[in-house]
Order: C-alpha cells, then sequence, then structure tokens
C-alpha cells in the first residue's frame, strides 16, 4: 500500500507529489495521457506561488526558464496606442513549469505513471482502492483527484460540479510561431468589431501562445480552430503583412466555465486544482490556485500520515487525528475556491469593458 495516489500529473499533482515525497511519504502519481504535452495552457506564476515553490527546490529553476517584467503591447484597429509592463509574475509554458516538477520529483524517487487511467475508486475505513484502465488496481491511503476540470475522479466519488458554462466558446487558442515579429511583447490586438488576437511569447521557444475571438459561420455560429483560421484572425487584427503564423502545434477552443465542486473531500478522497474549480481566466490564477491547493492538502495529508498513536488503540486513535487534520483542508479551499470564482467572473467582465477603449488590454485583469 502507498500512501498518496495522485491522478493527474499537471502542475496541482505534480507540486503534491512533490510535497509529499520530500516529506517521506510513499507517492505514486498516474496520468491517462500516453506522455508529457508540450502545450502552453496556464502561462503565468504569480509570486506568492513562486514563494510557495521555493520550499520544493523548484523556484530557482523555474525563474531560470522563464520571463520576467513582460511588456503588454496593446493595438487598436491595428494600429499600436500604448505599452504596459508587467512586473512581478513569472510568464512561461505550463508544459515547461510540469517539466520542472517532473524533474524534481524523479529526484524525489518518484516517476509518473503515464497512459494510467482511473476507472474505479472503492474506500474502506483503512484505505483507497483505484481501478485503472489496465486492469490494475493500487492500494493508496489517500487519493487525491488533481486530474482536471473533466476529472474522472470527481465523477466516479459522485461529487456535483454546481455552476454554470457558456454554450459558446469564447476563445480559440494554440501555439504558433511567427516569424519577424518581437518577442519582447504580449503582442494585445484590439478591434472595434469587438474582436481580439493576442500573441504571447513563450520563453526559450519560438513559440507565442495566441489567444483570438473566434471565426463565426454564415450564421453566427464559432468555427473551430484551425491553422488557416488562425492566420485569417492574424491579418484581420494584427494587420502585419510581412508576417505569417506558421507551425500550430496546439488548437484548442475555450469557453467561460464558472463552475467547483460541492465538496473536496468524500472520505479518503480529496479534490484540488481544476478538477475541484474551473472559473475565467482573467488575471491568470487557474495554475496558480491549483498549486496552492497542493500545499494546502499537503500539509494535513503529512499530519495524518504520522499522527501519534497515543494511548488506547494504536489504529483508531491514529484514524481519529488524522480525520481532525484533513477536515482543515476543505475548510480552508472551499470558500477559497468560491471567492475565486466571483473575483475571476469580476476580473472578466472588467476586462471584456476595458478593451473597448484604446491602450488598454489584459492588465485590466491584474489586482
Amino acid at each position: 500500500m502507498t500512501d498518496v495516489l495522485i491522478a493527474g500529473a499537471g502542475p496541482t499533482g505534480l507540486t503534491l507529489a512533490c510535497e509529499m515525497a520530500r516529506r517521506g511519504a510513499g507517492v505514486r502519481i498516474v496520468d491517462q495521457r500516453s506522455a508529457p504535452h508540450r502545450e502552453s495552457r496556464g502561462k503565468t506564476l504569480h509570486p506568492d506561488t513562486l514563494e510557495l515553490l521555493e520550499g520544493l527546490d523548484v523556484a530557482g529553476r523555474l525563474a531560470g526558464i522563464g520571463s520576467r517584467g513582460l511588456v503588454f503591447r496593446k493595438y487598436f484597429d491595428g494600429a499600436h496606442v500604448s505599452d504596459t509592463p508587467c512586473e512581478g509574475a513569472l510568464f512561461m509554458g505550463q508544459w515547461q513549469v510540469e517539466q520542472v516538477l517532473r524533474e524534481r520529483l524523479a529526484e524525489l524517487g518518484v516517476v509518473v505513471e503515464y497512459g494510467s487511467c482511473l476507472i474505479g475508486i472503492r474506500q474502506d475505513g483503512a484505505g483507497v482502492d483505484a481501478v485503472l484502465t489496465d486492469g490494475r488496481t493500487i492500494r493508496s491511503r489517500y487519493l487525491a483527484g488533481c486530474d482536471g476540470g473533466r476529472s474522472t475522479a470527481r465523477r466516479l466519488l459522485g461529487i456535483p460540479f454546481e455552476g454554470s458554462t457558456e454554450r459558446a466558446p469564447t476563445m480559440v487558442l494554440g501555439d504558433v510561431t511567427a516569424a519577424g515579429l518581437s518577442r519582447d511583447y504580449w503582442h494585445q490586438w484590439f478591434g472595434s468589431d469587438g474582436g481580439a488576437m493576442l500573441l504571447c511569447p513563450i520563453p526559450g521557444t519560438q513559440s507565442f501562445q495566441l489567444q483570438a475571438s473566434p471565426e463565426l459561420d454564415e450564421h453566427g455560429e464559432p468555427l473551430p480552430p484551425s491553422p488557416e483560421g488562425f492566420r485569417r484572425l492574424f491579418e484581420r487584427y494584427a494587420r502585419m503583412p510581412g508576417i505569417r503564423l506558421a507551425e500550430p502545434t496546439w488548437l484548442a477552443a475555450w469557453r467561460v466555465n464558472v463552475r467547483m465542486a460541492t465538496r473536496m473531500r468524500e472520505g479518503r478522497a480529496f479534490l484540488a486544482g481544476d478538477a475541484a474549480h474551473v472559473h475565467p481566466i482573467a488575471g491568470g490564477l487557474g495554475m496558480n490556485a491549483g498549486i496552492h491547493d497542493a500545499a494546502a492538502l499537503g500539509r494535513p495529508l503529512a499530519a495524518a500520515l504520522t499522527a501519534p498513536a497515543g494511548a488506547g488503540t494504536a489504529s483508531a486513535v491514529r484514524a481519529a487525528a488524522g480525520a481532525d487534520v484533513l477536515d482543515a483542508y476543505e475548510e480552508e479551499r472551499l470558500p477559497f475556491a468560491a471567492e475565486l470564482l466571483a473575483d475571476t467572473t469580476r476580473r472578466h467582465d472588467r476586462v471584456l469593458a476595458a478593451v473597448r477603449e484604446p491602450g488598454n488590454g489584459t492588465e485590466a485583469g491584474l489586482g
């Protein structure tokens, strides 16, 4: 039996795995992907998150990869209007954050088990049995579902995910190259038609993360992301005929989801990160919130695993002590998640209103 089984090897799951391993707990971490991805996804680490990651001995490594002081360059109807430096935050691709955390985890003796998807969860008073698609069953004292907004762990635990989801995608995203475009800026083009195109450089690569309003078909319905669509959107908003978007390696559509789990604990199983809450991206808080969830969960898990036996029946006293400390996780993070959803919704609305005026950009969602 292992101490903690973690489902999901994104920033949340990897942070929790590192936290538990460095405390001496037995850890296994599984992920349904066949291999690590190389998608930019969440790209912002805030100062308080970097301070937290110092305890895992990875903050310096991340700082050596990411970009600080990135300048937001704003355009309106193709014309450059203003520049705004963003101090404090560290910008880098999510895949780069995950790579650093995986390397640290390997130093602690733990390797991600890819190609392993949960299909069943059974609990009793002593532990959790997680059934995988390959027929294996992993027995652990505790299980953490860190497997994203479409969490299998959450579904198997029967935890409702309440809130709202917009029907139509709000944005298309991707990773592209744009030879000739300055990599010193996060370029943000906004149009008087209400549309937008953003290109943020991913450090250490030739790629930019693209975010744009989706194209619409003849019926006004959003078209799915495509390389051709990316190029048409760039031509419409950037109006830089000498630059061509190329080599798309990630294409996705994003819609506004404002949802949270009704609880973050079910017996010996817990939810963290996007498995527990999803919200608008304004302010770049998603990856950071998941990392903080992981740290908040790691503390009571470590305490429960090391709870002293005391007098009386050792196992019974240890179980009672463990239950008490584990309550602290949901008590702390469930109210945080509710406020996170409200805060990011306000930030999202603020950004949408601000960018209608020339010279404003996504910095309206910060602070």
